[in-house]
């Protein structure tokens, strides 16, 4: 089976998606990934050939930071890597509209890796669950507004949707937080089940226990655990950051940053907290800008593609409350302190906490939060659920790739389909198939690399 692996590229969401794709490899299939150019060495490290989407107009479609309005280019760059790729089925992100809407037209199967919670609506329960900010169900007719509005500029919206019994948002462009699935035009009887976003498989990368007590997920969500794989951390970089950490000499915590979302910059708590006090601080910048540490703070501030050796090297992890951080953390038993802001953040959040394997460390109120980090770093009884909990997700994690690779091959369509490359006719269509199966460029560019997914 020829498999193209189309995640967004940075490193939370494409590290688990290599993952998938090594264990694929092992198991005897043409694994092939499509992402930013700056993807590339992680793939190769993974050992699996690469494509840049710059190469098919896909500029900046694979970008976390940009999923909203990227669509369409996504949308166009997968169709034509997967037609030279020849794919059977693609193993993407959750939020690539694009990638969804591929499937779609190339008549393939998709997967869709998720994040280490469900964010969208339950198939049932989950009664009396704190919505923080808005409600799941907002947060689903805004992600289905947006994949509508991918559709239709991709021009499949005259179409049935590849999902028949998803009835997609019709007057949700403005849903706020009190709008209900009925009143947005999701029909009652088809739930979360019908969801054109969970494509034909969705897996979650973290544990039950993160999910609200009697919520049941929808039918087409799986529970895999973590999909841990990283790049090796360079021994040189290594040595300069155990360097720098040996001349302070005090104990470490790990920052991780994640984006702001308008909540305002996280600086003014960090200098406060990590100037003159008993702690020092790794800060990963991660995707965030305009990094400000004072200069007299004990703050080591990195930019690095790998987490897990700078969380070894901590005591405790401070994060907005995205899942590569958590996992990172709590798979090495390392509790944390959660500040989030927008997008999942909340939800895993209060999941951690009502596990008790973190602490809320708030936005606002005093900027120097030393004593807060003092005290969870001392809470014995902190640190015993996250090692329950990073126990629970351990196990999984030995697993999860072959969990993975398992529901990829079920959801495979049966092999007396026709290729994807010969199905192709639709009248919709952004290019058709060239000579012998192969995607004609778009928008008139020519200089494609037509080696970059030789699939041997």
């Amino acid at each position: 089976m020829n498999i193209l692996l189309c995640p967004l590229s940075d490193g939370g969401y494409l590290y688990p998606a290599l993952a998938v794709g090594r264990e694929l490899r092992l198991r005897g299939h043409r694994v092939s990934v499509l992402g930013r150019a700056t993807a590339a060495p992680f793939a190769a490290e993974a050992g699996l050939p690469f494509a840049a989407a710059e190469e098919f107009g896909g500029e900046r479609a694979f970008s976390a930071a940009r999923w909203g309005i990227m669509g369409l280019a996504q949308y166009r760059a997968t169709v034509r890597a997967a037609r030279q790729a020849r794919a059977d089925l693609l193993v993407t992100s959750v939020l690539c509209n694009g990638a969804l809407l591929a499937a779609e037209t190339l008549d393939v199967p998709v997967v869709v890796i998720g994040l280490s919670i469900h964010l969208w609506t339950y198939r049932s329960g989950g009664e009396g669950e704190p919505q923080y900010g808005r409600t799941r169900e907002n947060r689903t007719l805004e992600t289905l507004a947006l994949y509508e509005a991918t559709r239709e500029e991709a021009g499949l919206s005259a179409r049935p949707s590849r999902w028949p019994r998803a009835t997609v948002v019709t007057a949700t462009r403005t849903a706020t937080a009190t709008t209900t699935a009925t009143e947005a035009g999701i029909a009652a009887a088809d739930g979360p089940d019908g969801s054109p976003l969970l494509g034909d498989a969705l897996l979650l990368r973290g544990d039950p226990e993160l999910e609200h007590p009697g919520a049941e997920l929808p039918r087409r969500v799986h529970q895999v655990g973590p999909l841990p794989w990283e790049p090796a951390a360079d021994p040189d970089e290594l040595a300069s950051v155990d360097a720098a950490l040996a001349r302070s000499g005090k104990p470490v915590v790990y920052v991780h940053l994640g984006r702001f979302f308008g909540g305002g910059t996280p600086w003014p708590r960090l200098n406060a907290t990590f100037t003159g006090g008993r702690y020092q601080a790794v800060v990963e910048q991660g995707r965030t800008a305009g990094p400000c540490p004072a200069p007299d703070a004990d703050i080591l501030l990195v930019r690095k593609p790998w987490l897990g050796p700078l969380v070894d090297r901590a005591g405790l992890v401070l994060t907005a409350g995205t899942s590569a951080p958590v996992l990172g953390a709590l798979l090495r038993g390392r509790p944390l302190g959660v500040t989030p802001n927008g997008s999942e953040q909340p939800v895993l959040a209060a999941a951690l906490l009502r596990s008790g394997a973190a602490v809320h460390l708030p936005r606002t109120g005093e900027p120097d939060q030393s004593g807060l980090v003092d005290a969870a770093w001392r809470d014995d009884r902190l640190r015993s659920h996250a090692h329950r909990l990073g126990r629970r997700l351990a196990e999984a994690a030995a697993d999860g790739p072959r969990r993975a690779a398992d529901l990829v091959e079920q959801t495979a369509r049966p092999s007396d389909r026709q290729p994807a490359t010969s199905r192709e006719n639709h009248g919709y269509s952004i290019s058709r198939p060239g000579p012998r199966g192969r995607g004609e460029p778009l928008g008139g560019r020519a200089g494609v690399d037509r080696s970059a997914l030789r699939l041997s």
